[in-house]
């Protein structure tokens, strides 16, 4: 099995990576810093004998470089790679585009409208969402937060609209008659400060470890976060419009699989955004 993960160098990305090359996985890093992808390789190697792990330079920013990308054949893709901005101003890509909603939904739209006739008939297309994303709703009047700026609502919209995405994508596969599935999974509450070091990757402190320790009662490390979308990727039992994450309040523990929740269930706003994301970004998935 091949696997391109989206933003493997660091973060959850970095422990799909990381677990998918321990099953034995060859695992094709998308990141837009080769340095960065340089690193967690060779934290992936050290860690995991005989990884089978490459690069690929991808900026998912860059809606013209992302049309232009070629990971070679693959079985699966984690689209996990994401922006979140804390403050402001608001900031906007090349092309113009909020820069969260625009990385780290439509930059992932349009990768996956690049990807789908390459794919393995049987591909998974596992999208990593967030738990930040269950109260949010999308605004079409606004839908790139133009006149209301507020970037922690931004960025929830933007993992609402991929989540969204993910979940259209599945029903046009089955419409068409499609194999390859496209799955949802989620980390819960993943901290660096409870997730172990992996030199030069991420590198936790003693201080950093007790002072997080309070919180593994509810929440869990980046390492057990990326545990769903392998779920998703792994799974024999898994099926396309899932959701997948963890057991213990969605917050941590093992993954399972949960109900849609309530923002996704929205067949119409899912179909509308689709619309919308062909429009912004010139890419049609199943085109």
């Amino acid at each position: 099995m091949r696997v391109l993960v989206t933003g493997g160098n660091a973060g959850i990305g970095y422990f799909v990576a990381e677990q998918l090359a321990s099953a034995g996985a060859e695992v094709v890093i998308g990141s837009r810093d080769p340095a960065k992808a340089e690193a967690a390789k060779t934290a992936i190697r050290a860690g995991v004998s005989g990884a089978k792990v490459e690069h690929v330079r991808l900026d998912l920013a860059d809606l013209a470089q992302v049309a232009g990308v070629d990971p070679g054949p693959l079985d699966a893709v984690v689209c996990n790679a994401g922006v979140m901005l804390d403050h402001p101003p608001r900031r906007e890509t090349e092309a113009g585009h909020e820069l969260m909603f625009g990385t780290n939904h439509l930059g992932h739209f349009a990768l996956v409208a690049r990807l789908l006739p390459d794919l393995a008939q049987d591909a998974r297309i596992v999208t990593t969402g967030s738990f930040a994303a269950k109260s949010a709703k999308l605004d079409f009047a606004d839908l790139q937060s133009e006149r209301d700026y507020v970037p922690k609502r931004a960025y929830e919209r933007s993992k609402l609209a991929q989540m969204l995405f993910a979940l259209e994508l599945d029903r046009r596969l089955r419409e068409t008659g499609s194999k390859r599935l496209s799955v949802l999974a989620h980390p819960g509450g993943a901290l660096d400060s409870l997730t172990p070091s992996r030199p030069p990757v991420h590198v936790r402190t003693a201080g950093q470890w007790l002072r997080g320790r309070p919180a593994r009662v509810l929440l869990q490390g980046k390492d057990a976060g990326a545990r769903p979308a392998v779920r998703a990727v792994l799974g024999p039992d898994v099926t396309g419009g899932q959701l997948w994450g963890p057991r213990v309040f969605g917050l941590r523990g093992r993954p399972h699989l949960e109900e849609r929740w309530a923002n996704l269930t929205d067949d119409a706003a899912a179909g509308r955004l689709w619309a919308e994301s062909v429009t912004l970004t010139g890419a049609e998935p199943l085109g």
